[in-house]
């Protein structure tokens, strides 16, 4: 799609986005899709339990997280790619504290006191928490790369350049129509931590998937025919 402003609407809609059909697009809506039914599941959940500290922490840590993926997504469909750059990095950082307070129990207390600057871990060390074998140098990459989209350096400006018809590059100022391989960038990376997400929404109310195992052998049984009434 042309970025010539007079060629297209004033607000995109599902049916008419510029980026619809692409792979990335497609796999971030997926486990968009997957992450909101989990979280109806522990929402139902936090609301009529009693809840551990942990637990405490990720209902306030995920809904963050989720409310900045849907973000980053509604930004991709009106071709908002920078901004879309920019609020990636505060999903990584949800993803990456809740990662760390799961491997790391005991430190829930930093969370409930304030999260307090100089008292809670670097990013650094959260993003290395959320693989068990820690690759510090792939984490201090991710933490450079999005640290300069956040704090306005010549390097992070590239995430705004675009294509301008025959008339070669500049740095935008609204929609980013025909750019592809960032909207793939924004797209795949979102949906990998968007992953973590939900796998640490599992982890940390474990209980949710067993209630939800038990209803269904209840439903199960239900529709299964009593033989013995044959």
């Amino acid at each position: 799609m042309p970025n010539n402003p007079e060629s297209f609407p004033i607000v995109f809609t599902p049916d008419n986005e510029p980026y619809l059909g692409r792979i990335s697009v497609y796999h971030f809506d997926q486990i968009i899709s997957a992450c909101l039914q989990k979280n109806e599941d522990i929402a139902s959940y936090t609301h009529t339990h009693e809840l551990n500290e942990l637990q405490k922490a990720a209902s306030q840590i995920i809904p963050h997280g989720i409310n900045l993926a849907l973000s980053i997504r509604e930004l991709v469909r009106q071709g908002y790619l920078f901004s879309a750059v920019v609020l990636m990095r505060s999903l990584i950082e949800r993803c990456a504290a809740i990662s760390y307070l799961h491997e790391n129990p005991e430190k829930v207390k930093l969370w409930h006191s304030g999260w307090k600057y100089g008292e809670r871990p670097s990013l650094l060390k959260m993003l290395a928490s959320m693989n068990k074998e820690a690759d510090m140098d792939h984490a201090q990459q991710v933490c450079d790369i999005f640290n300069h989209a956040v704090h306005g350096d010549p390097i992070g400006a590239t995430f705004n350049l675009i294509n301008i018809d025959d008339h070669g590059l500049g740095y935008a100022v609204g929609k980013a129509l025909s750019e592809p391989e960032l909207c793939d960038f924004i797209c795949f990376q979102s949906y990998c931590y968007l992953i973590v997400l939900t796998g640490r929404m599992s982890a940390c109310f474990p209980e949710t998937s067993e209630v939800k195992k038990h209803h269904s052998r209840k439903q199960r049984q239900r529709d299964t025919p009593n033989k013995s009434n044959e």
